[in-house]
C-alpha cells in the first residue's frame, strides 16, 4: 500500500506514522504537514506546506495513494464553535476535495473521538459528527472513522498539547492498567496505527470503530479478513 498521512507529528500521527513504517504492507508513506518531522526512513517522503488550506498546490503530488490517514486535530479549548468549525470540518472536507478524485477507490480513515455524534452537548463532538456525515457522502471507496476513548502513548510518542501531555505524565501509573482492563474505552498509540493499517489493507464491516474495536482489529494480524471482527 501506498499511504499518506496529515497530522504525523500529533501523538496520533505519530502513532500511525510509526506502525507505518513497521508495516511491510506499506511499501511507501507520505507526511504532509506544515513543519517537517525529523524522521529519516527509505519508506518515507514529506510534503512540506505551510498552509494546508492551500492544498490545492500540490495537488499533482497527491495522486496514486491506496489510503489516507487523517489524524489532524486541534482541542476545543478555548476556542468558539466557528473557529473550531473552521480548522476541522473546513479544513478536512478541503483536504477530502482534493484527494477524492485523485485517487479512485482510496480508503480514508479519520480519526475523530469517542463519544462523536451530532446531538451531543460537546461542541467537538457535534463538529467532528458533521465532519464525519460529509466524509460518509464523498466518493472514496471506502470512508472509516476511528472513535478511541483514552489513548495511551507508547514508545516515545508525544502530545504537542501541554495540558495533555501533564494528564499523560499524571496517569502514566494507570494507563497500562486501563488498557488492559477497560478495552472499550481505552487503546494505545500502537493498537490504534495497527488497527488503522489493517482497515485499509482488509477492510471492515462497518464505518465506525471505537475502542473496543481498534483493540480487537490491532490484533487481527496481517492479511486477516476482518469480516468477522
Amino acid at each position: 500500500m501506498k499511504v499518506i498521512v496529515f497530522g504525523a507529528t500529533g501523538m496520533v500521527g505519530q502513532g500511525v506514522l510509526r506502525e507505518c513504517l513497521l508495516d511491510n504492507r506499506v511499501t511507501a508513506v507520505v507526511s504532509v504537514g506544515r513543519s517537517s518531522l525529523g524522521k529519516q526512513d527509505p519508506k518515507l517522503s514529506e510534503i512540506l506546506l505551510p498552509d494546508l488550506g492551500a492544498i490545492a498546490a500540490v495537488e499533482g503530488q497527491l495522486t496514486g495513494f491506496d489510503a489516507c490517514f487523517f489524524c489532524l486535530g486541534v482541542t476545543s479549548v478555548g476556542m468558539s464553535e466557528a473557529d473550531y468549525m473552521r480548522v476541522t470540518y473546513d479544513l478536512t472536507m478541503t483536504i477530502a476535495a482534493v484527494l477524492s478524485p485523485r485517487n479512485p477507490g482510496m480508503t480514508f480513515l479519520y480519526v475523530t473521538g469517542g463519544g462523536t455524534h451530532r446531538d451531543n452537548r460537546r461542541m467537538w463532538a457535534r463538529v467532528k459528527a458533521r465532519t464525519e456525515n460529509a466524509l460518509a457522502a464523498m466518493p472514496f471507496g471506502a470512508v472509516h472513522f476511528f472513535r478511541p476513548g483514552f489513548i495511551q502513548p507508547l514508545h516515545g510518542v508525544v502530545s504537542k498539547t501541554r495540558w495533555y501531555m501533564a494528564i499523560y505524565a499524571a496517569l502514566r501509573p494507570l494507563s497500562p492498567l486501563l488498557t488492559r482492563w477497560f478495552p472499550a474505552i481505552a487503546t494505545t498509540t500502537e493498537r490504534l496505527g495497527q488497527a488503522m493499517i489493517n482497515v485499509a489493507a482488509n477492510g471492515y464491516p462497518t464505518p465506525v470503530l471505537e475502542s473496543r474495536a481498534i483493540n480487537l482489529t490491532s490484533e487481527a494480524g496481517h492479511g486477516s479478513n476482518l469480516s468477522g471482527v
